[in-house]
């Protein structure tokens, strides 16, 4: 193990935020750099338990007391080794994921769980500045094709997997550049886009080819793409977004956090010659839903200089201490206090939208909310609980439904399962022969770090459709499920 007595002589410590009046003037990412001594202290924490839970925590399979003791050791250039061997983008997990292995740790039973989470961001960093990240293009080509739909973190891992197995594999993604949610989804304060870039010419170097600004099933038709490559995996993500069908829906000013976001990125990066055309400056701004994407609407809104900002939870407010009926090793549903919300708003628990109030020339001004209470296993008005609160501009972030019901999906034919999803079988394949799905086209919404081992899963499945066996990992099947999602 690495410090015997870490856990029991070293708190827990992450990296500081920026200051709050600082950061919401620029969109750069919100963390202070932490000492590299301070992070081997932390990494000390780590009791190499007989049974690691924190791997239960981790579709990956991350080796996290392994790295962690060899960051403890110092030993940069092994630790990173370790890492790649599960993930093909700690840099992402690192900044983006929830991080169930924490919540899954052995020592948070009783204490403060060890900081993975920055253990593993700090590492891919540190091997980045050292040089130790560099491509690895295959030995030999196995002369097989694949076309890869969607340049998300599960795109990306099928992608950079079965290029290195020795197929010639081309990226498609029909925004015009590469990175899919990564790029037009995660705000810059939150992962700025260098990361990515780095990553893809890192994938470029060894081999992989993306052809970014076009439109698979429009630009070019689904079953011309399937007699072109050998193998087609489809990573379209599940972007069909749940929408809000109440009186008023129909006035101007109410947006889905995805119509949204990628304004906000493009702002930050720089990228537009005036403002963008949804923008937050001055207004009251309202955000529905309480996750994580509201989250990311709502420092935006901040950095655009919005008047006010109201986040909307249908659900109560949760406790700060783990639920009953959710013991560890489970991720448990608690109150989280993102940097977004450290730097302003209102986040309102328990209420629902009524109406959305418009101002007789057809845009929205306000909205109607009642208070709720969840009884006998549906959510009832609260009698009497009815109020308004100002609304210029309303952002709906309340998930998604699967995938979108494409020309793709009709021009392959696949089938669907009853969710909306792409159905696949053990070996992601879809009900098309060559044809594989992985990440939330096929498992629904989820996690960054289930779009990438979904991703290296079904590189494997294809790797061995193509060539009757595989050496490449398979950390999931499709059908796995775990109780941190």
């Amino acid at each position: 193990m690495a410090d015997p007595k870490g856990f029991l002589t070293t708190d827990r410590q992450t990296p500081k935020r920026r200051p709050v009046d600082v950061r919401i003037k620029d969109w750069k990412e919100v963390y202070e750099e932490q000492p590299f001594a301070e992070l081997q202290k932390q990494a000390g924490r780590c009791m190499d338990c007989g049974i690691p839970f924190c791997h239960q925590g981790c579709p990956l399979g991350n080796l996290i007391p392994e790295w962690n003791d060899l960051i403890w050791r110092g030993e940069r250039s092994e630790a990173i080794d370790r890492l790649h061997a599960t993930n093909n983008f700690p840099e992402f997990t690192g900044r983006l994921c929830p991080a169930p292995c924490e919540t899954a740790c052995v020592v948070g039973i009783n204490a403060d769980a060890v900081t993975i989470k920055q253990v593993e961001l700090r590492t891919i960093e540190e091997a980045f500045n050292n040089g130790l990240v560099t491509p690895l293009p295959p030995d030999r080509l196995t002369g097989k094709t694949v076309a890869v739909i969607g340049s998300g973190p599960a795109g990306l891992a099928a992608a950079q997997q079965l290029t290195r197995a020795g197929h010639t594999v081309a990226v498609y993604e029909r925004a015009d550049r590469i990175g899919g949610l990564l790029r037009y989804g995660i705000p810059e304060f939150k992962m700025e886009k260098s990361i990515v870039d780095r990553r893809i010419a890192q994938m470029e170097a060894e081999g992989t080819r993306f052809r970014a600004g076009v439109n698979v099933g429009v630009d070019i038709n689904g079953v011309e793409l399937r007699n072109r490559y050998d193998a087609v995996v489809l990573a379209v993500g599940a972007t069909n977004w749940r929408d809000l069908n109440v009186s008023g829906r129909s006035n101007k000013g109410i947006y889905q956090a995805m119509e949204y976001l990628p304004w906000g990125n493009k702002q930050g990066l720089g990228e537009l010659e005036s403002q963008p055309p949804i923008n937050a400056h001055g207004k009251h701004v309202v955000i529905l839903g309480g996750g994580d994407t509201g989250a990311d609407c709502l420092g935006t809104a901040i950095r655009q200089g919005a008047a006010s900002v109201t986040q909307l939870e249908i659900l109560p407010r949760p406790t700060e201490e783990r639920p009953a009926n959710q013991p560890w090793p489970t991720y448990p549903m608690i109150y989280r206090v993102s940097s977004a919300h450290e730097e302003a708003g209102e986040r309102l628990y328990a209420v629902s939208t009524e109406e959305f109030i418009g101002d007789g020339a057809g845009n929205v001004k306000a909205i109607k909310l009642v208070e709720t209470e969840f009884i006998n296993g549906k959510f009832e008005k609260v009698a009497n609980s009815e109020r308004e609160i100002p609304a210029d501009l309303v952002f709906l972030a309340m998930g998604f439904l699967g995938p979108e019901k494409s020309d793709l999906i009709t021009q392959l034919e696949v089938e669907l399962d009853e969710r909306g999803n792409v159905k696949r079988d053990e070996k992601f394949a879809s009900s098309v022969e060559g044809v594989f799905v992985c990440g939330d086209a096929g498992r629904g919404q989820s996690l960054i770090v289930w779009a990438i081992a979904e991703g290296r899963s079904a590189a494997a499945a294809v790797d061995e459709f193509l060539l009757g066996e595989t050496g490449l990992p398979a950390p999931i099947l499709p059908t796995s499920r775990s109780l941190t999602v």
